[in-house]
């Protein structure tokens, strides 16, 4: 399999599509038979932080060093057609430039531009997803981190060209986007106990995990959980032995409370319940608002939490605003986006005598420490909600 087949039917992420990463590694098939990729996304902190100014003008400074191209053969034989008659000119220099752009038939040769290299570190080239298939177990995976520094590469299993239902079991660039905050952000979160509602693979809650203390990613279906939790798995590197623990639980937006069933390998204890209660200060959504019923279940659940949190909370959405054209507007819209606000208006109005929320929306100028194209359509917002105390209880009489 060396190349993605992609159907009608199916969406494939950004992020797979065009990555930093030179290559996909096929590790198996899922349980309804999607092949699974394992896929390396490099950290870029400190001094590797990528600036997307110099790499654009490192690619400028690169084209100026490439070979001639056609554009610049083809007015160096303007040039030579423009010289004076009296100037010395050798045999064959009148169409050396013209030539140059014939094969042996004497038919045009259009010259391609070769591809621009990056002046620096070559693996944030982005290519097209080659797919390959890993047969010799974990061997090419060792020699490339050994390649790396370890510690800040971020080691994700995947699949790709998935139907919409499974859009969880791939890589958005929302989450990146938000990925890209709590990095550059870690003080916010240093020590928090955090709950991510559609955590999908769990990319955003082990990269949360470097600085909180306690995160719980959450979704619905054993084999997306299945495969967040194996993700979990491969990043223990990245936290150390001092840092967070990432809890992989169930939690259907679609159901009125949590799973406590103890047959469910991913259902919760009381105590969790408990401490999810008493202790969350931070909440996480990267990419869930896809279709109008789970965006209504979405807000749903969210009150329902925040209202019974000990704490006054934050909550960050991140997301990727996607236009289609549809009949029955005839027109290009963002309907699930639209939707999204609509909903969130009517959460804002909430006058219920125990919570109280505002909305802002934040500057994207954080750096950005993730290789991925942070298009004008991504916005990140951050909810504010706040618990109303009670009012002053009445006293009793004095005697």
């Amino acid at each position: 399999m060396d190349e993605t087949v992609f159907r009608s039917d199916t969406v494939l992420s950004d992020i797979h599509l065009h990555t930093a990463n030179s290559r996909h590694f096929m590790v198996r098939l899922n349980a309804v038979g999607q092949p699974v990729f394992l896929s390396q996304f490099k950290l870029l902190l400190d001094s590797n932080q990528w600036d997307p100014e110099k790499e654009e003008r490192d690619r400028k400074t690169s084209l100026s060093c490439q070979g001639r191209g056609e554009e610049e053969l083809i007015a160096e034989d303007r040039a030579g057609a423009q010289a004076s008659p009296d100037s010395p000119e050798k045999e064959g220099d009148s169409c050396r430039g013209t030539e140059s752009l014939l094969d042996e038939d004497g038919d045009l040769q259009v010259v391609r531009k070769a591809p621009l290299p990056h002046a620096g570190d070559e693996n944030l080239i982005r290519s097209t997803a080659c797919p390959i298939i890993l047969t010799k177990g974990g061997d090419v995976l060792e020699e490339q981190e050994h390649e790396s520094n370890g510690c800040d590469v971020v080691k994700i299993e995947h699949t790709m060209a998935t139907p919409l239902e499974d859009v969880g079991k791939q890589v958005w660039r929302g989450a990146f986007l938000l990925g890209d905050y709590i990095l550059s952000k870690q003080e916010l979160f240093r020590g928090c106990t955090v709950l991510e509602l559609g955590g999908g693979t769990g990319v955003l809650s082990i990269i949360m995990g470097k600085v909180a203390k306690t995160i719980y990613c959450t979704d619905v279906g054993e084999d997306l959980l299945s495969m967040c939790e194996r993700n979990v798995a491969l990043n223990k590197h990245l936290t150390g032995p001092i840092g967070g623990e990432i809890r992989v639980k169930k939690l259907d937006w679609q159901q009125d409370d949590f799973c406590t069933d103890p047959e469910d390998c991913f259902s919760w204890s009381r105590k969790e319940i408990a401490e999810l209660h008493d202790l969350t200060t931070v909440i996480l959504a990267a990419d869930v608002f896809y279709d109008d019923d789970l965006t209504d279940a979405f807000f749903k659940t969210l009150y329902r939490i925040t209202s019974n949190l000990k704490n006054s909370c934050t909550i960050y959405f991140s997301m990727e605003k996607r236009f289609n054209f549809t009949l029955r507007h005839m027109d290009v819209v963002c309907e699930a986006y639209n939707h999204f606000r609509s909903t969130l208006d009517e959460l804002l109005k909430t006058r219920d005598g125990k919570m109280r929320y505002s909305i802002e929306a934040t500057d994207l100028s954080f750096p950005q420490h993730i290789v991925y194209e942070r298009v004008p359509q991504l916005e990140l917002w951050k909810l504010n909600a706040e618990k109303i105390p009670d009012g002053p209880r009445p006293q009793p009489p004095r005697d």
